[in-house]
C-alpha cells in the first residue's frame, strides 16, 4: 500500500519537474526560453546578467536570486507582462529607457495581464520602478525599488505606478528615491499596506482614485507623506509621516476619507492641510512638532474631527474665515497642548471649551509686520474683549469638549534612526530643487 502511494506521488509530481527550466545568462537566453515555454512553466535563472527587454505573453513563473540580473539595457520597459497569470520572483530588474512620457519601467503590467505577482524583486536603476497599467487584481509584495536622485525631482519616474488598475496590492515594498513612492492615477478598490518610502516628492499620491486603503506605511524625509487629492472614499489608517517637510497628509478634494489612527511628526510645515475636502472623518490620529498643526481652507464642509491630538506645533490650527467651526462630536474633542484646562469632575473632558484662532490671528496672518504689536495694549484689549463678549468674535475654530490626554502612537524602533537622519538633513538645507509652491500642482 505505502509503495503504491508512494509510486502514485512521483507519477504526480513528473509534470511539474517537467515544466521547471533552468536558464543560463547570456543575450537572448531569456527571451527564447519564454518563447519556448509552455503555459504554467517555471523558468530559474541562475546568477549572471540577462539581456532585455522581453515581453512575457503567457502564464509562466520567473525566479531566480538577486545576483541575477535582467537588463534592459537602455531601451523601453525592461520586462513586459502581457499575459495573465504571470509572477516574477527575487531576481534584479535594470536598465530602462529613460523616456518618462512613455512609462518606460522596470516591469510593466499591461491591460489584459490580469494577476500578475511581482515578488521580492530588486528594482534599480529604472524611469518608473512598476507599472501596473491596467492590468487587475495585480499582487506587488516585498520588492526593494531604488529610483534615480536626478535630474529634477519632476521628471523622474515613480517607485510605483497604478493606472486603471482596479484591486491592486501593494505590500511591504521599500522604495526610496525618484518622484512619488506610490502614484494611483484613475484606479480603485484597492489595498497599499505596510510600504516604507523615503527621499522622495510624495510618499502616496493619489488622483481620481476611489475606494482604496492606505494603512501601516511609513513615509520618512519626503517633500509630503500622503496626497489623497481628487479622489473619493479614501481609508487612510495607521500611517507614520516623519519628518516629511511640506506636509505629512493632505486632502485636496477628496471626499468622504477615513483618516484614522495616523502619525504625523516633525514636519517642517504643516501636519495637516485640507483643502476644498468635504465628509471626511478625521479621528483618533497625532500630529505633533509641526509649523502648523491644521490649515483648513476653502470651504471644506460636513467634516468631523475628534480624538486627534495636537501636540507642540508653532500653529495649532490656521483658518482663516467667516464660518464657525465646531471640531468636537457627540461630546469628544481633541487635544490640544497649549489649553491650560482643568477636569474637575473627572471625566476626560476639559471644564472649558477650546478657541485656537480670534481676531488678531487673523490680522496677523494677513499682515505679519502686525506682529511687532503683539504685545500692545491694544492688542491685549481686543483680546480680552473677544473674551469677554463672545459677540464679537469672527467666525472660527471651537472645540467644545477638548480631551484631557492625548492618544499616542508608537515608531517601530528600526525606523527612529531614519527619522533623525531626514531631520538632519532638513536642518541642514539639503534638498533638491523641487519647487514647494509647486507641489499640489502635479
Amino acid at each position: 500500500m505505502r509503495l503504491s502511494v508512494f509510486l502514485i506521488g512521483l507519477l504526480l509530481a513528473s509534470p511539474l519537474a517537467a515544466g521547471e527550466r533552468a536558464v543560463a545568462p547570456g543575450t537572448g537566453s531569456l527571451a527564447a526560453a519564454i518563447a519556448g515555454a509552455a503555459p504554467g512553466d517555471v523558468l530559474v535563472l541562475a546568477d549572471g546578467v540577462y539581456a532585455g527587454p522581453v515581453v512575457i505573453d503567457r502564464s509562466l513563473t520567473i525566479s531566480g536570486p538577486r545576483g541575477a540580473v535582467v537588463d534592459g539595457q537602455g531601451r523601453g520597459s525592461v520586462m513586459t507582462i502581457s499575459a495573465a497569470d504571470v509572477t516574477l520572483t527575487g531576481f534584479t530588474v535594470t536598465g530602462s529607457g529613460r523616456v518618462n512620457q512613455d512609462l518606460d519601467a522596470g516591469v510593466k503590467i499591461l491591460e489584459g495581464a490580469d494577476r500578475a505577482r511581482v515578488e521580492k524583486l530588486l528594482v534599480t536603476g529604472n524611469m518608473h520602478g512598476i507599472d501596473v497599467h491596467g492590468g487587475h487584481d495585480a499582487a506587488i509584495s516585498g520588492n526593494e525599488i531604488i529610483g534615480t536622485d536626478s535630474p529634477r525631482m519632476n521628471e523622474r519616474g515613480n517607485g510605483i505606478y497604478v493606472w486603471n488598475s482596479p484591486g491592486t496590492l501593494l505590500e511591504n515594498n521599500v522604495i526610496r528615491y525618484g518622484r512619488d513612492g506610490i502614484f494611483s492615477n484613475a484606479s480603485a478598490d484597492s489595498i497599499y499596506r505596510g510600504n516604507v518610502m523615503r527621499d522622495l516628492r510624495f510618499a502616496v499620491h493619489f488622483m481620481y482614485t476611489r475606494n482604496t486603503e492606505v494603512s501601516g506605511n511609513i513615509s520618512i524625509g519626503n517633500h509630503l507623506g500622503f496626497a489623497i487629492m481628487f479622489s473619493n472614499k479614501a481609508k487612510i489608517l495607521d500611517n507614520l509621516s516623519l519628518g516629511d517637510r511640506e506636509h505629512g497628509l493632505m486632502l485636496n478634494y477628496a471626499n468622504n476619507a477615513d483618516v484614522t489612527g495616523n502619525l504625523v511628526r516633525g514636519g517642517t510645515k504643516k501636519c495637516l492641510f485640507i483643502y476644498n475636502a468635504h465628509k471626511n472623518l478625521i479621528w483618533n490620529n497625532r500630529f505633533e512638532g509641526c509649523g502648523i498643526g491644521i490649515h483648513f481652507t476653502a470651504g471644506s464642509e460636513k467634516n468631523v474631527l475628534t480624538g486627534n491630538a495636537f501636540i507642540a506645533n508653532r500653529e495649532q490650527v490656521k483658518y482663516v474665515g467667516t464660518r464657525n467651526m465646531e471640531w468636537s462630536h457627540e461630546g469628544r474633542g481633541n487635544f490640544w497642548s497649549d489649553h491650560p484646562a482643568f477636569d474637575l469632575n473627572g471625566d476626560g473632558i476639559a471644564d472649558s471649551f477650546y478657541r485656537p484662532n480670534d481676531l488678531m490671528d487673523q490680522i496677523l496672518w494677513s499682515q505679519p509686520a502686525a506682529s511687532l504689536l503683539i504685545g500692545s495694549p491694544a492688542v491685549q484689549l481686543v483680546r480680552w474683549s473677544q473674551r469677554d463678549f463672545p459677540a464679537t468674535l469672527p467666525g472660527g475654530v471651537r472645540d467644545s469638549a477638548p480631551l484631557m490626554r492625548p492618544l499616542t502612537i508608537s515608531v517601530p524602533p528600526e525606523i527612529l534612526g531614519f527619522e533623525a537622519e531626514a531631520a538632519g538633513r532638513w536642518a541642514e538645507g539639503n534638498h533638491d530643487d523641487t519647487d514647494p509652491d509647486n507641489l499640489a500642482a502635479h
